[in-house]
């Protein structure tokens, strides 16, 4: 880390600039630069394959399809520099570009015709989103599948199930695991099937030079065909700004992506203070500053903590950006600039996630002796069979005898030796035994639909 890492300001880029490199690479200043840049000459070279292919020469062809393609940092950096006379970022887009064409005038002129700022900026987040959903999809898909190892490692292991904190019927460690698994993968789907949309009609959006300078052409017909290109969605009717309904699905979306994995995080640490977990040792790791023998679940408290940060800002995008003042005002660009920052938070997390999971190791003797000998949880069929007898005061015989107390394996014999009258029940009861009372917890451990 040099001195300018201890001197930025906010820790995405300092403390946890190595566990950034997907957003930066998506969302950073050097990004959206580059982003519109691409926009401005995709527009640029569809413009003269419809109205001036004469423009369109061999040299002039390579050039925007390089620029609209992969341009270098060498005109972002440009960019920004000319950014500093305009205190206009898109402008300084066209004047970066129009450099590219010295001596070439009348294709200068038609840089950037038709579009106005909003145009290149809606379809620059468009493409950065697009780009977002691929990258942190395969970021979860990842997550889930280490979940899911997991979760097959420990699909037949009994484990004392609590509800409101209190001792329930039994469950396998590998089924609550898989839970976390499906929950992520339904909403990986929804992800996937996300559009992404740009508006692309000039100032209002109702394409007012497009259709005086050529009327005979259909210009929604035409946007869309250029945005497809892009595999963008065209929104056909809107202000000077799109007006981010999408982006309030997506980041509506990655909330609860993030409030699955914060559920996972206390899940998993609750497991850890319980014993359940052992922490594999990491050579060098220091747990307390004071107690040599702790071994923190910091990895799983690290994640919760920035999926919270994540959560709040795509909240705040998902609420601010759907509403703006008549045709559009300001205060959506200032926001939008932040979209970085929620997908930061979140690559940090899944980091952190990644690295705890690694290090989780099933204490069994532990979870085997916390079930063993808790007879009263089996007071779920004992009730149950009861009920199938027909006797209607089923749960509060069962009720008298075990609410609040525990059972020993001989005093549950005693008890159903007592109350059960149906032979087939009667055996099928004494045989049954806490880690063995498991439902379908062992296939429900490796089933959903992956």
């Amino acid at each position: 880390m040099d001195e300018s890492q201890l001197r930025n300001l906010s820790p995405l880029d300092g403390r946890y600039r190595d566990k950034t490199n997907v957003t930066r690479e998506i969302f950073s200043e050097h990004a959206l630069i580059i982003a519109r840049i691409k926009s401005e000459a995709s527009w640029l070279e569809f413009f003269l394959e419809n109205f001036r292919k004469d423009l369109l020469t061999k040299d002039v062809k390579e050039k925007l399809n390089q620029l609209s393609k992969s341009p270098s940092s060498s005109i972002a950096f440009r960019t920004k520099e000319i950014e500093q006379t305009t205190n206009h970022d898109v402008k300084a887009v066209e004047l970066a570009l129009a450099e590219e064409f010295d001596g070439n005038e009348e294709l200068q002129s038609l840089i950037h015709i038709f579009l106005t700022s909003e145009d290149v900026n809606s379809l620059s987040y468009a493409m950065m989103l697009q780009s977002a959903l691929g990258s942190f999809q395969k970021l979860l898909i990842s997550l889930t599948k280490n979940i899911q190892n997991k979760s097959d490692k420990f699909s037949d292991l009994a484990m004392l199930a609590r509800t409101h904190g209190q001792p329930a019927t039994p469950t396998t460690l590998g089924k609550e695991l898989n839970v976390f698994n499906q929950r992520l993968r339904n909403e990986l789907k929804k992800l996937k099937n996300q559009k992404v949309y740009a508006k692309w009609g000039g100032a209002t959006a109702n394409y007012n030079p497009h259709l005086l300078a050529f009327p005979e052409m259909d210009w929604l017909d035409l946007s869309k065909s250029f945005l497809a290109k892009q595999e963008i969605a065209l929104t056909s009717v809107s202000t000077q700004i799109e007006p981010h309904d999408y982006m309030a699905d997506i980041f509506q979306n990655f909330v609860r992506i993030n409030n699955i994995l914060i559920d996972f995080s206390h899940d998993i640490w609750t497991y850890i203070s319980q014993d359940y977990f052992k922490l594999k040792l990491v050579e060098n790791e220091v747990g307390s500053s004071t107690m040599p023998h702790k071994v923190n679940p910091i990895d799983f408290e690290n994640a919760e903590g920035n999926l919270g940060l994540s959560t709040a800002i795509f909240n705040h995008l998902a609420d601010k950006l759907t509403k703006s003042r008549l045709q559009r005002d300001l205060s959506d660009s200032t926001v939008l600039r932040n979209i970085g920052s929620a997908f930061g938070y979140l690559e940090i997390a899944i980091t952190s996630l990644e690295k705890g999971i690694q290090k989780l190791d099933a204490n069994v003797d532990k979870i085997a002796s916390d079930l063993s000998e808790r007879y009263e949880l089996l007071a779920e069929p004992l009730q149950s069979f009861l009920r199938l007898e027909g006797k209607k005061d089923a749960y509060d015989l069962v009720k008298k005898i075990t609410r609040g107390k525990t059972l020993t394996r001989k005093s549950y014999i005693e008890v159903v030796e007592k109350l059960i009258d149906n032979k087939k029940y009667k055996k099928t009861l004494l045989q049954l035994k806490p880690e063995s009372y498991l439902g379908l917890a062992k296939n429900l451990a490796k089933k959903g639909d992956i």
